[in-house]
């Protein structure tokens, strides 16, 4: 069964510099990202995590930075605890997030690969469109 990819975008009217911040900042993702703490060094090969309490249950999300342009570009694998699958490679996804500036506007797009289904696609669009919501809530005050 083939799997689905998906990509969004979201305009912010921020610098690009002040949104590769926003997206790499751990005290900055907190308060958007449902109060998740990130951390990684930002480098090709480095680990990422991401680990919290949703709806009362820990988790403790994870993957690896696969490719960086620092301020414009990463990919990272990825894979959560809470989507009910073994921690084993055909279980990862690949997230991207794209900057691009326009006239102090920065159009922040994501993808992500390995969905299993037209529900988990809309469901995980719909969590984008409100994680970085919040961030340019955050960033356009």
């Amino acid at each position: 069964m083939e799997k689905l990819s998906l990509s969004t975008k979201i305009d912010i009217n921020a610098p690009v510099a002040e949104v590769w911040k926003g997206l790499t900042d751990p005290e900055i993702v907190k308060q958007y990202f449902f109060g998740t703490n990130v951390k990684s060094d930002w480098k090709a090969g480095s680990p990422i995590t991401f680990s919290g309490e949703w709806e009362g249950k820990s988790y403790q999300d994870k993957g690896n930075i696969q490719e960086i342009t620092p301020g414009k570009y990463v990919k990272y694998s990825y894979w959560s605890s809470m989507g009910g699958t073994e921690d084993k490679p055909e279980n990862y996804a690949n997230v991207s997030y794209t900057l691009d500036e326009n006239d102090g506007f920065t159009t922040l797009t994501v993808t992500q690969d390995n969905i299993k289904d037209i529900t988990s696609k809309e469901h995980s669009e719909q969590n984008w469109q409100t994680v970085f919501g919040g961030l340019k809530k955050l960033l356009e005050k």
